[in-house]
């Protein structure tokens, strides 16, 4: 059987593959059943759904005829650095690093600096429009984990807030 999308068959390897991972991960927790749920019944039935998921995206890889064949591409190196830099950043930001006596700076300076920074791994960057989406989600974030979560994250730097 011949490869038709060569880019579809590869991203259904990596699902089931994921999927596959985390299903056999989640059975080191108690299961349950569906009445009375154990801490791994959720990832036991997430990690089988995505490995389905990824089982159909194969089987359609190999039977549904594409254009070229839709081989895989280059590494796109810069975007994949911005975003994980980004993620990166959120991280440091928020809880800070005591180890080079970095404080945390809360999560609006992180929300900030994380869509800022992955906003720059595409091919257009407009300031002006990353600082309205970037004020958006630092609103709706303090809106949906503080006020109606009320998680203890820290919102300001030490030094704003004390």
């Amino acid at each position: 059987m011949r490869i038709k999308s060569q880019a579809d068959f590869y991203s259904g390897v990596m699902f089931t593959a994921v999927g596959g991972a985390f299903a056999i991960g989640a059975t080191t927790y108690n299961i349950g059943d569906g009445a009375r749920m154990g801490p791994g019944y959720f990832p036991l039935m997430l990690g089988i759904l995505l490995a389905i998921l990824g089982a159909a995206i194969m089987f359609q890889a190999l039977v549904v005829e594409t254009a070229d064949g839709e081989k895989i591409g280059k590494w796109a190196w810069k975007p994949l650095a911005y975003v994980l830099g980004a993620n990166l950043a959120f991280g440091v930001l928020l809880g800070g690093l005591p180890s080079i006596g970095l404080p945390a700076m809360g999560m609006i300076l992180a929300i900030y600096a994380l869509t800022i920074i992955s906003s720059m791994a595409g091919a257009h960057f407009n300031l002006r429009d990353v600082l309205v989406l970037s004020t958006i989600l630092a609103a709706g974030s303090y809106v949906a984990f503080i006020w109606a979560l009320k998680l203890q994250i820290q919102v300001w730097p030490t030094f704003i807030s004390g």
